[in-house]
């Protein structure tokens, strides 16, 4: 867990895959298996329109898969694909400097995380809540603590046990997020009065938020109408320092 002696005045939790980087969670898998970049991509937008659940998806992947992930495998990725927006690495050294608990919550892969990490292409983030489907063993060097997301509801959940297990003030979380996958954060987000911040935001999120009587606080980035192809073009022209500003704004209420 975050180290406990640290006072964190507010959280960030914050989806990854199209929201943070501009890549995909299975990306890796179809990298290193490009014959299942076309199941890999359907499974991607059923469990994200919210037709499928997350579940569903790992299932249909492992049985996809001809073995399993190796650390060799996320790291030739990592060495050759590592990318994410503008502005990221800055945005989370940015919280730490303010003790603002930055966490990645997502349905991306922990072996990604955990190769990143040890490979210093992120700066450090003290909580991870990431999908266990591809996993490596726990290293001693490892500073950052993982949560296991099994069902797109477990972002909600996981980012209430670290609001609790930390103390930090429910009244001070941000929540980030793009797509439909983020809706169930967002609705628990909405209950706790959260700042809720759409970054690339697609469709399938405005929808679910739309249906449900969510009020989306903020977006950034580009915001995508029904049946619109993103711009991944237009996507990296923002950079997500600019989030500090809404954040601050936020935290002075």
């Amino acid at each position: 867990m975050a180290e406990k002696h640290i006072k964190y005045k507010a959280i960030v939790s914050s989806d990854w895959n199209e929201c943070l980087a501009p890549c995909g969670p299975f990306d890796l898998i179809s990298f290193n298996y490009p014959a299942l970049s076309f199941d890999l991509e359907n499974i991607f937008q059923q469990y994200t329109g919210n037709i499928i659940s997350l579940g569903e998806s790992a299932r249909q992947i492992q049985n996809l898969l001809p073995n399993p992930i190796t650390e060799e495998q996320v790291d030739a990725y990592l060495n050759k694909s590592f990318v994410t927006y503008q502005g990221i690495p800055d945005l989370i050294e940015w919280c730490s400097s303010r003790n603002i608990l930055f966490m990645v919550n997502t349905t991306g892969m922990m072996g990604y995380f955990q190769r990143a990490f040890a490979k210093g292409l992120l700066p450090p983030v003290p909580v991870i809540s990431a999908h266990p489907m591809i996993r490596f063993p726990v290293k001693k060097s490892d500073s950052t603590y993982m949560y296991e997301l099994l069902e797109i509801q477990d972002k909600g959940k996981n980012t209430e046990a670290v609001v609790h297990s930390l103390s930090v003030p429910p009244e001070r979380v941000i929540l980030i997020g793009d797509s439909g996958g983020d809706g169930p954060h967002f609705e628990w987000g909405a209950k706790m009065d959260a700042l809720l911040i759409g970054s690339m935001t697609k469709y399938s999120l405005s929808k679910y938020c739309r249906e449900k009587l969510i009020e989306i606080d903020s977006h950034f980035g580009v915001s995508y109408h029904q049946g619109e192809k993103r711009d991944s073009q237009r996507e990296t022209g923002f950079n997500f320092m600019d989030l500090a500003k809404p954040i601050e704004e936020f935290l002075k209420q």
